[in-house]
């Protein structure tokens, strides 16, 4: 069923093409029309009822031998000369066909012909000469009258409607055979086809925890921030479900720092770290976010930060760290851009003064959000998930293959990392891989109750009294 349901709409068309070629196949076809006649095979004289029985039976085992005799040329090509057709006995014989039913003495001739009125004619002219032909084989050698005798009691009649094509039958067939072609490619494309798509297939590859699916939305290009989403949107509510669930997939830690990455870029984890970040700090947590993608970081870009001096300033100790921190928003959120890009990211991350510098982040703040690269392209975050408490991993719906996934949870088990759980992004808001489908209920739900609360609009956080603004740095850092 899931199979059928993520590919309905390949069905749908392979039905609907079925449908059309049956009809236009039906519409391109020549109509040819079907006239029958039936002939009544009996004995002549009168007799007892003894000799009577005799007779019928004689009839119904000469029958047989009348029905092969209509497709002689003894029989048509009288017909071809009454009629004045231009076409060998052959060529009749292919628009013959002569029956006759189990124990019965009945001949039914049936011809078949483009025109109505010429397919009664030539049925009736067959019929006419079959009678003639069988008097003339039965008569006796030393003459005298045929003991056989067949008579016509249903003379042919122009037919009102054609044969063929029957449109009716054609386009239920149609409709068929694209059902069933339609359903075939469904379940070849669904084997051919290795991407990840929902927390099905999810689930036939690791354990992990689910901690939650962001639904996709299309305004989440332009407005990425959590920040940017109606407070009770679909949007919104995924993250607090990821942060409340990563709050118990992390009780069991020492550490507070949690790195985010993907198997390939285009998976979301910068937007998912970030805005995990936010969430943490609306949750009344002192939190940092860290961006240590230090090949394409974009965490300034989403928060609108300078990243002139950030992460590697600090890992080379050109700046002390409670410089570097910037406040963003109105919790305490404190964003440690990237800086600048170095020739070996790498060796920085996996250096001393990178372990060093998530220790004292871990000490002054409640929550520590580290962006790193993808798992498969470089080595960066396999190297950071051994100095993190846990790791998360995003897995964009229908952006990485089932083997890439693989491949990410095999690297981390390697390095002896802490997978906390996984986040599935970018999931279809409708349909067989929803997941966070009951949100968009809730959030009806809750633009219900809003239109009947005495005409106000504003929004829960809109009535909350302000935290106050965090300050720009962090100056109760221990710098051992």
């Amino acid at each position: 069923m899931r199979v059928l349901r993520r590919n309905w709409t390949l069905i749908l068309a392979s039905l609907l093409l079925g449908v059309l070629v049956a009809a236009a196949a039906s519409f391109l076809m020549k109509p040819t029309y079907k006239a029958q006649t039936q002939l009544f095979v009996a004995i002549q004289g009168s007799g007892s009822v003894s000799e009577l029985q005799q007779g019928n039976t004689f009839s119904q085992s000469r029958v047989r031998s009348y029905v092969e005799t209509v497709s002689t040329p003894a029989v048509l090509q009288p017909a071809i000369d009454s009629l004045g057709l231009q076409m060998t006995p052959a060529t009749l014989r292919s628009k013959i066909e002569a029956t006759s039913d189990l124990n019965t003495v009945i001949v039914t001739i049936t011809a078949e012909d483009t025109s109505p009125v010429q397919a009664a004619a030539i049925a009736q002219a067959v019929g006419t000469s079959l009678v003639t032909t069988v008097g003339q084989l039965e008569s006796p050698a030393q003459g005298g009258s045929s003991p056989i005798k067949l008579s016509v009691v249903t003379p042919a009649t122009a037919p009102s409607t054609p044969a063929t094509p029957n449109t009716k039958l054609n386009l239920v067939l149609g409709a068929a055979v694209g059902i069933a072609a339609g359903v075939a490619a469904a379940v070849l494309r669904t084997l051919l086809d290795t991407k990840l798509r929902g927390e099905s297939e999810l689930r036939r590859v690791t354990d992990a925890p689910i901690l939650g699916g962001i639904s996709f939305d299309n305004d989440a290009t332009k407005k990425p921030l959590l920040t940017q989403a109606p407070p009770q949107g679909s949007r919104a509510e995924s993250f607090r479900q990821i942060r409340t669930n990563l709050q118990f997939a992390n009780v069991n830690s020492d550490s507070k720092a949690i790195l985010v990455t993907s198997s390939l870029p285009g998976e979301g984890k910068t937007t998912t770290a970030t805005n995990l970040a936010i969430a943490l700090a609306q949750s009344g947590q002192s939190v940092a976010l860290v961006d240590a993608d230090l090949r394409r970081p974009r965490v300034n870009d989403y928060l609108g930060l300078d990243r002139t001096a950030g992460l590697t300033t600090a890992l080379i100790g050109t700046a002390d760290l409670s410089d570097l921190l910037q406040s963003w928003g109105e919790d305490d959120l404190q964003v440690l851009t990237s800086g600048r890009i170095p020739p070996n990211p790498s060796e920085l991350l996996g250096s001393e003064a990178m372990n060093i510098l998530i220790r004292r982040l871990e000490q002054a703040f409640d929550a520590v959000i580290i962006d790193a690269p993808p798992l498969l392209p470089v080595t960066d975050a396999a190297v950071l998930a051994q100095q993190v408490g846990g790791v998360v991993l995003v897995v964009g719906s229908s952006r990485v293959k089932i083997p890439d996934v693989e491949k990410s949870l095999a690297s981390l088990e390697m390095v002896s990392a802490s997978l906390l759980g996984v986040v599935l992004n970018m999931v279809p808001a409708r349909g067989p891989d929803a997941y966070a489908y009951a949100y968009q209920d809730y959030e009806s739900d809750v633009d219900t109750v809003r239109k009947h609360t005495n005409g106000s609009h504003e929004t829960n956080d809109e009535r909350l009294p302000r935290r106050p603004v965090a300050v720009a740095s962090r100056n109760h850092i221990n710098n051992d």
